[in-house]
C-alpha cells in the first residue's frame, strides 16, 4: 500500500464516521479526537509490521495503541474498509478475527476466541455488520452481511445475513430481515422490542378478547350480570333451602 492509498483510506474512514455519528462536527475533530480513528491508524502500521515478519515489533505497536485509545486490536486481525469504532473504550479484536467493510463496533465489544488451538478461533464479520455496546461474539463463527447484534448480547452461533439477534445467548428477533445496508445506531431499530414482553402482551390481548366474548354470550342468554363478575366474586350463590346464616337457638330445658 502506497502513501496515496494510506491517505485515501484515512479520508474514507473520516467520511464514514461523519456519516454514522451526528456528533462529528468536522473532519478535524474526527481526525484528532476520535480514538477509533487512531486505533485504525495504529493497526494498519502494526499489521504491516506483522506481515513483514517482525512479530514483536507489531505487538509493541498494538500495545501502544491500546495505551492511547483503550482499544485492543491484535496486529494479525484482518480489517476491511471504513470500520467505525464508536467511543471505543474496551473494544477487543482477537488475532484471527476478520472484519468486512462498513462495520460498526460500539464500546465494550469483544470479538474473542473460545479455543486454545492455533488455528481460526475468532469471529468473521460480513459487510455492514453492527455490534451493539458490550456485546460478546465468541468463537470461529460467522456474522452475515448487514446483521445486527444487540447491546450486551452473547453470540456463540452463526448469525444469518440481515438478522438481528439479542439476549444471552443471542437469539434472532422476529420481523423482516435487513437486506440493505441501513445504519442503525447500537443495532437498535424502531421495530426492535423485548421478545418476552411481546409474548406477554399478546397473551393479555387474547385474555381480554376472551373476556369480552364470555360477556357477550352471557348477555345473549339473558343474564343481567356478566359472567366474569360472578367468576370474580361479584355475586354468590343462594344458600340451599332450609339453611340459615343464623345459628339455631339452643334447646329449652323443661322444669
Amino acid at each position: 500500500m502506497g502513501i496515496q492509498d494510506v491517505f485515501k483510506r484515512l479520508r474514507e474512514d473520516i467520511a464514514s464516521v461523519r456519516e454514522r455519528d451526528p456528533a462529528a462536527r468536522s473532519a478535524a475533530a474526527v481526525l484528532f479526537c476520535y480514538p477509533g480513528i487512531h486505533a485504525l491508524m495504529f493497526h494498519r502500521l502494526a499489521n504491516w509490521v506483522w506481515r513483514k515478519g517482525w512479530r514483536a515489533g507489531a505487538v509493541f505497536v498494538a500495545y501502544q495503541a491500546r495505551i492511547m485509545t483503550g482499544i485492543e486490536i491484535h496486529p494479525a486481525a484482518r480489517i476491511g474498509r471504513r470500520l467505525f469504532i464508536d467511543h471505543g473504550t474496551g473494544v477487543v479484536v482477537g488475532e484471527t478475527a476478520e472484519i468486512g467493510d462498513d462495520v460498526t463496533l460500539y464500546q465494550g465489544v469483544t470479538l474473542g476466541g473460545t479455543s486454545l488451538d492455533a488455528g481460526k478461533r475468532h469471529p468473521t464479520l460480513g459487510d455492514g455488520v453492527i455490534i451493539g455496546a458490550g456485546a460478546k461474539v465468541l468463537g470461529p463463527l460467522t456474522i452475515g452481511d448487514n446483521a445486527r447484534v444487540g447491546s450486551n448480547a452473547v453470540v456463540i452461533k452463526d448469525v444469518a445475513a440481515g438478522t438481528t439477534v439479542v439476549g444471552i445467548p443471542a437469539r434472532p428477533m422476529g420481523g423482516a430481515k435487513s437486506t440493505a445496508p441501513v445504519f442503525a445506531a447500537y443495532a437498535v431499530t424502531g421495530g426492535n422490542s423485548d421478545p418476552v414482553a411481546a409474548a406477554i402482551g399478546a397473551l393479555m390481548d387474547e385474555v381480554t378478547a376472551l373476556r369480552r366474548r364470555v360477556d357477550d354470550l352471557e348477555r345473549e342468554r339473558g343474564s343481567d350480570e356478566p359472567a366474569l363478575e360472578r367468576m370474580m366474586g361479584g355475586a354468590t350463590a343462594d344458600p340451599p333451602a332450609g339453611s340459615s346464616d343464623d345459628e339455631a337457638p339452643p334447646p329449652q330445658s323443661c322444669c
